[in-house]
């Protein structure tokens, strides 16, 4: 990759974590900005909120996409941009529960930067630049995850937690300022045909395949997260907050530190076989959760989701990656970007039935189930291939 498009990388990453780092810090802090700043008593409405920009992104996404294949990938990364930054500004002053909704609406349908960013990148990259590029944009939004919480968290003892919301959109609009120096996508250098697998030279995977397994490993992983510091506190020695805390944040941080390495050495072949693997490693590890909830149990369970998930994210963006073309990108990664919102909101949604139905562990054996019988699928597919090509 030459220098000029390592700086486009670089600053695509950049300016995808310092509008992340808003987008996904503020959520949890949703309980204290109803009651602190919207005086409303009404707590249930944090996990409303939580579900509302998803739900609108989800929507949204393959409507931008399109039209960013159409106009352009830069400019719809701008607008993406600028869309938090408008979005952000009116919850800042929201008068009320209403409004600060209205915005989050905004947030969902003006956003979209994630799959804005990854559409400008297949303009610029390919094939396996494409994926670690891919892989370096999940390590900027999982930064954020793991930055912005513990970030905030220090500045919400003013009066009205809402107000850091004024403060905050200054990052996208910081963020748009480097994109608008960043070149326009070269449109003459695109190829018409999807890029193939650096080994096999054709697809492992269709494109709805590869809809449907990043459908189920975003259900399953998300599955667990709403509900996971009040499962750590069930128990008969429950863990302190703190240290719920930092289990919660283990899949996140070693996705931090193995990515980058792991990804030099995955990520070009045997992805179908790569990614049934991390299905199963995955589907022990929520598995183990759910029936060892001690202390050492949960951190074991929390470091092998991690690298489950760490092969799943490597071996995902590879299969995305093989079926991009510059000139589909804004549509692919929307309906990508689109997909995972949707499993996000139907993980959000099938857990608080089954805690409500069953208990605290339910979210961990149905997301066990749904990646053992997917993670079995797509062992079975690349087995058939493998025989195919070896007939």
């Amino acid at each position: 990759m030459s220098i000029e498009r390592r700086r486009v990388v670089a600053t695509i990453m950049v300016c995808h974590f310092i509008a992340a780092f808003a987008a996904l810090g503020m959520p949890p802090f949703f309980a204290l900005i109803l009651d602190k700043s919207l005086h409303s008593d009404t707590a249930y409405l944090a996990g409303w909120l939580y579900i509302v920009p998803i739900f609108f992104t989800a929507v949204s996404s393959p409507w931008w996409g399109r039209l960013a294949d159409r106009y352009g990938k830069k400019p719809l990364l701008l607008r993406a941009q600028l869309g938090l930054a408008a979005s952000f500004l009116l919850a800042g002053f929201a008068p009320n529960v209403a409004v600060f909704a209205l915005a989050l609406a905004l947030q969902g349908l003006l956003g979209g930067t994630f799959a804005a960013s990854n559409a400008y990148l297949a303009s610029v990259v390919s094939g396996a630049a494409l994926t670690r590029s891919l892989n370096l944009m999940q390590w900027s939004a999982r930064a954020a995850l793991v930055a912005a919480p513990a970030s905030l968290g220090l500045l919400m003892t003013i009066e009205s937690p809402l107000e850091l919301y004024r403060y905050l959109a200054s990052l996208p609009l910081i963020a748009a300022l480097l994109i608008a120096r960043l070149p326009a996508a070269h449109v003459h250098e695109s190829s018409a045909k999807p890029a193939t697998h650096a080994q096999g030279g054709t697809l492992e995977a269709s494109a709805r395949q590869v809809y449907a397994a990043q459908f189920a490993f975003v259900f399953a992983t998300v599955l667990t997260f709403p509900y996971f510091v009040p499962f750590t506190q069930a128990g008969s020695n429950p863990a302190p907050l703190a240290m719920a805390g930092l289990l919660f944040g283990i899949p996140h941080l070693v996705y931090l530190l193995c990515a980058v390495p792991l990804s030099r050495y995955l990520g070009q072949g045997r992805l179908l076989a790569t990614l049934s693997l991390s299905f199963l490693l995955l589907a022990g590890a929520l598995a183990a959760q759910a029936l060892f909830p001690t202390l050492p149990g949960l951190t074991a369970g929390r470091i092998a989701m991690g690298l489950g998930m760490t092969l799943g994210f490597i071996s995902l963006h590879a299969l995305i990656a093989a079926v991009v073309t510059r000139e589909n990108a804004g549509r692919t990664f929307g309906w990508f970007e689109s997909n995972a919102k949707w499993g996000a909101v139907g993980a959000g949604l099938i857990a608080g039935a089954a805690v409500q139905a069953l208990d605290l562990r339910a979210p961990f054996f149905i997301g066990a189930f749904t990646l053992l019988a997917a993670g079995a699928y797509l062992g079975g597919v690349a087995f058939h291939r493998l025989h195919l090509r070896n007939s």
